[in-house]
């Protein structure tokens, strides 16, 4: 059973990739959601689909509808999995099932955790902070793999763009942590260059008054959500990954699954796995001239870049690959689930 509140984003890709995954592996699941999500029809063919408003789950009422639909349906789990802090909140109390909670942020306090057997972290660094928080029950460190969609570069005639101009893409929830603010500023500086940013969020009329007030309007285009965005990361010359918070970094692994050459900050994820003048170009956080020089340089070198993105490919199939992550989320959801 799957507790998921969240919306949309990198992370609710990956949900979806793992839940289909398991299903390929025989694993029978449910789900319990937020209503009105557009991934809501991709686990609904995994298995059956509970809506709930998190909101509601706060009195009394909407937590005992949702204790009956985990509970009393005749359909009793052997695992439970909690996808980040609120679902941890409604795992059960009693149970024989394990109740696993994912985690892809960097926790503040384990006040959520209370009925949690096991943390799994996406990354050494979140496992990290659990540790030092005073967790001592059980931990996992289990990364996530990309999405295995075959990339088809869109067109760029579809977001007004001139197929021989420097194309940068960029995307993610439109909050202040991603810094695509810094994005904008970076593009401002390398004249000619385009910018694809892909997604939603509360900080879009501040971006689009930005790029306004940079002189680069006619240069930024806002693509709105974008069910799969490899598709348009392979449209680009350069990925760009500007986030001043970044636990790992999806949009990232897409690109490098697209094959294109990508620029980071140094967050938490991709300092992790990413190797600077290996695997792309890696810059401090809001370092807007290092992001712009970074561009230029794979603008200015594509040879440069098509090494990167090899490399980088290579990257994937070491840290990344899909079945052996797989392997040890079943080993885990089976009660096999020692620390590591």
């Amino acid at each position: 059973m799957h507790l998921h509140f969240g919306r949309e984003g990198g992370a609710e890709r990956f949900f979806v990739s793992l839940a289909r995954a398991l299903a390929e592996r025989g694993v029978e699941q449910r789900f319990i959601i937020r209503p009105n999500r557009t991934w809501e029809n991709d686990v609904a063919a995994l298995g059956p689909v509970i809506q709930n408003n998190f909101s509601n789950l706060i009195r009394a009422t909407g937590y005992v509808q949702l204790r009956r639909a985990l509970w009393t349906r005749g359909w009793p789990p052997h695992a439970y999995m909690a996808w980040m802090l609120r679902a941890s909140k409604l795992l059960p109390v009693k149970t024989d099932a394990v109740r696993v909670t994912r985690l892809g942020v960097f926790p503040k306090n384990l006040k959520p955790f209370g009925k949690t057997d096991v943390l799994v972290g996406n990354l050494p660094g979140i496992g990290d902070r659990i540790r030092a928080l005073g967790w001592q029950r059980r931990l996992r460190i289990i990364t996530n793999f990309p999405r295995q969609v075959t990339p088809i570069p869109v067109s760029r005639s579809i977001h007004d763009t001139p197929d021989g101009a420097f194309l940068v893409v960029a995307g993610g929830r439109f909050v202040p942590r991603k810094g695509f603010d810094v994005a904008l500023r970076a593009i401002a500086q390398i004249d000619g260059a385009y910018l694809w940013l892909l997604g939603e969020g509360t900080e879009i009329d501040s971006l689009y008054q930005l790029a306004a007030d940079l002189g680069i309007r006619d240069r930024v285009r806002f693509t709105g959500w974008v069910q799969e965005p490899i598709h348009a990361l392979a449209s680009g010359d350069a990925f760009l990954m500007p986030s001043r918070h970044e636990p790992l970094g999806n949009m990232l692994l897409d690109a490098w699954t697209a094959g294109i050459p990508s620029v980071s900050t140094r967050s938490e994820g991709p300092t992790w796995f990413m190797r600077d003048g290996i695997d792309g170009y890696m810059t401090d956080i809001d370092d807007v001239d290092a992001i712009a020089r970074a561009l230029c340089q794979l603008r200015d070198a594509p040879d440069q870049g098509q090494k990167f993105a090899a490399n980088a490919k290579a990257r994937l199939a070491e840290m990344f690959g899909k079945e052996a992550i797989v392997d040890t989320y079943i080993d885990l959801l089976s009660g096999q689930n020692g620390s590591g």
